[in-house]
């Protein structure tokens, strides 16, 4: 059994993969986990008793991101409409998305045989799309042919498309999800 970490602890730690998500964006694979320790103002003892290795501080910043997004899915299906939770959750991932255009070659890099991260965030960003979908689909608000994976993958181009021309990312969503929507 984990025990839970001491207040300090997580303050280290949440201070750490903030600063391993601003240096992995920056700099990519030539983030310096000396620079991530000073810029997170603990020492390397601490930086290295969290994160082993480059590839766990990635690993848990890959992985925090994904749960802060499956989080948001939640509270925009406690607040809103479902096609307005959705539409939400779609603008907000493709932010998301357009933040990680500098790190994605290094996620992919750094954690090609770490299966269990990208399972687990592949299959958490599935259900939590999966959830704002069917309901929006329950009330006929998008085709029923469409599915969790076909939405991330839409969105997933459009962050893509727009990483060169970001003033138009919102307007392409907006295009994508008007397709989505089921015709009267």
């Amino acid at each position: 059994m984990t025990r839970p970490m001491r207040a300090d602890a997580r303050r280290n730690y949440e201070r750490l993969l903030a600063a391993g998500r601003e240096a992995f964006g920056e700099r990519g694979e030539q983030a310096s986990m000396d620079d991530i320790a000073k810029r997170a103002e603990v020492g390397p003892g601490t930086l290295y008793r969290h994160f082993p290795t480059r590839e766990a501080l990635l690993a848990a910043v890959y992985r925090d991101d994904v749960a802060v997004m499956a989080k948001r899915a939640e509270e925009l299906a406690g607040t809103l409409p479902p096609f307005e939770a959705l539409d939400a959750w779609l603008h907000d991932q493709l932010g998301y998305i357009r933040a990680k255009l500098g790190i994605n070659a290094v996620l992919k890099s750094m954690l090609k045989d770490d299966t269990e991260t990208f399972e687990w965030c592949r299959d958490t960003m599935r259900a939590a799309v999966g959830g704002l979908l069917e309901s929006a689909q329950a009330a006929g608000a998008i085709r029923p042919d469409v599915d969790a994976i076909t939405v991330l993958r839409l969105a997933h181009g459009v962050g893509m498309a727009s990483e060169h021309a970001p003033e138009m990312a919102d307007r392409m969503m907006d295009l994508v999800i008007d397709g989505l929507r089921a015709k009267p």
